[in-house]
């Protein structure tokens, strides 16, 4: 275990990069990337760290953190992490640094600014995997709104303005709810702490409304059907480096906040409800793939896939309540929650690359309409290589981590009821429907595109950012067992909490 507070420099090391980098000032463009990259790369190495000292037969907080914040409030600056928080940081951290690599050449106005928002949301989302305290993650969670509304309203596209605000006042408005859920709790416990949060007797009613408004923030976060229609904007205006962001960590703050609060915290509501976060997610899963299938520009096709996928794991979390109190098999809940939280991480990448590999054809077209490309494996095969593999991982290609997460969540919602199982494994078809049916028309075929002819291919600085998710991909769907191993006490903990009445 380690001795030295890893967790608060990993929160405030990216935090304390940014401030620097806005003070180089905007003519010191080149001088402002490379402090970034060495701080993204810096983080990134220390959160191995966390995988290296961790204990992987504990299920409780480790690396904690606990000082005096806000004494009047007994408000604390309180944190810790378990084997969820520890994939997700990594997962944050690796994001971080591919982001900064891959948008070296295409951005060119504000260059210290870009930089230093992916460096300060860095930080702020480590905060959210990391804080115990309910006010201080939710001061993160607030945090980060802000830089990435500056980078989708100062770098996204021509209707920046709009989403900008769209996404803002969605996930603003949702997350009030939370804040007045949590300022209740503290009345009756007298505590902002999670672990006493978890144990604090709570009637029915109270549960209700509790879970109606912790369900209201997470669902945006994740986001859920019908609250999902920010998303498309704010990834069809984002720049590149936003989208990838946004897909591969952001939206999996609202599968985690399901996790920390509604389950442990309101279990009985959560129960009750249940069905009906199903029946959202189902919805997700079928209405939004098809949604996905008429689409025209590349990055929101991938967003709405996102949210397709995004279905896979509240579905996954929310079948455990089934499977713990219905059915009476503790054991199928906890591969669905561990089917929820490798699909979260397998999102991650896949979302990460697909984005990325949008930005690389806009970085030397300006064009993410479908229609202007076609044939691009003739100018650009590694490119289309990379493209394809993606595309078969979206799909849920056994061998990547597209399959394992769905396999398990599918697996699990079969021993919940057949029929739930049948309607999440329509995704299969759907995913690959859109997916290939995009691959198709953007890589194989004649050029149709004058200017698809002149495309050069992939640069050494794209091969690292598309070799590093490619990797993950790759690892994740052959030898999934060092990530199942290291939540899997995290997620026995979150099961017997499942099963347990506070009624």
């Amino acid at each position: 275990m380690q001795h030295w507070p890893i967790l608060s420099i990993l929160i405030w090391l990216p935090i304390v990069g940014g401030a620097l980098a806005l003070m180089l000032g905007a003519r010191r463009a080149q001088s402002a990337r490379w402090l970034a990259l060495a701080v993204a790369v810096a983080t990134f190495a220390l959160s191995i760290q966390l995988l290296t000292g961790f204990d992987y037969y504990t299920a409780g907080m480790q690396f904690a953190e606990r000082r005096e914040w806000i004494p009047a409030y007994d408000i604390q600056y309180h944190l810790g992490a378990d084997g969820i928080s520890v994939a997700l940081i990594v997962l944050t951290t690796l994001t971080t640094a591919l982001v900064l690599i891959g948008a070296w050449t295409s951005i060119e106005k504000r260059v210290n600014q870009y930089v230093a928002a992916f460096l300060f949301l860095e930080g702020l989302m480590i905060g959210v995997f990391a804080a115990i305290d309910s006010i201080l993650f939710y001061v993160f969670f607030e945090g980060m709104l802000i830089p990435m509304f500056i980078i989708i309203g100062v770098w996204g596209g021509p209707r920046r303005v709009y989403a900008s605000l769209k996404f803002f006042l969605y996930t603003f408005l949702g997350s009030v709810f939370m804040l007045i859920g949590l300022i209740y709790l503290y009345l009756k416990a007298g505590s902002w702490q999670l672990p006493d949060l978890y144990v604090l007797p709570l009637d029915a009613k109270e549960q209700m409304w509790l879970f109606f408004a912790f369900l209201v923030a997470f669902a945006v976060k994740v986001p859920m059907f019908p609250v999902h229609t920010w998303l498309p904007d704010a990834h069809v205006e984002a720049p590149t480096g936003g989208s990838v962001i946004l897909a591969a960590i952001m939206l999996k703050i609202g599968g985690y906040g399901f996790l920390r609060f509604n389950l442990p915290i309101v279990p009985d509501a959560s129960h009750e409800f249940a069905w009906l976060v199903i029946a959202l997610s189902l919805i997700a899963v079928v209405y939004i793939g098809l949604v996905a299938m008429v689409q025209d520009d590349m990055k929101k096709l991938i967003a709405y896939s996102s949210i397709s996928h995004m279905g896979f794991v509240t579905l996954g979390i929310f079948i455990a309540f089934m499977l713990v109190r219905d059915a009476g098999n503790p054991e199928a809940a906890r591969l669905g929650l561990q089917g929820a939280m490798v699909q979260m991480i397998s999102h991650g990448f896949i979302s990460g690359a697909m984005f990325s590999c949008v930005g690389v054809l806009y970085d030397r077209m300006h064009s993410r309409m479908i229609k202007d490309y076609g044939g691009v494996v003739n100018t650009m095969p590694w490119f289309a290589a990379f493209f394809v593999f993606f595309g078969m991982a979206n799909s849920g290609l056994p061998g990547t981590s597209g399959f394992v997460g769905e396999f398990m969540v599918i697996l699990s919602s079969f021993q919940a009821h057949p029929m739930l199982a049948f309607t999440a494994a329509t995704t299969l078809i759907l995913g690959a429907a859109y997916t290939l049916w995009l691959v198709k028309r953007v890589v194989f075929g004649e050029i149709g595109n004058a200017h698809v002819a002149e495309l050069e291919d992939i640069n050494p600085r794209e091969w690292i950012v598309l070799s590093a998710f490619a990797a993950g991909v790759l690892l994740l769907g052959l030898w999934p067992k060092p990530l199942t191993d290291l939540m899997e006490p995290a997620i026995a903990q979150i099961a017997s909490q499942l099963a347990a009445s506070k009624l």
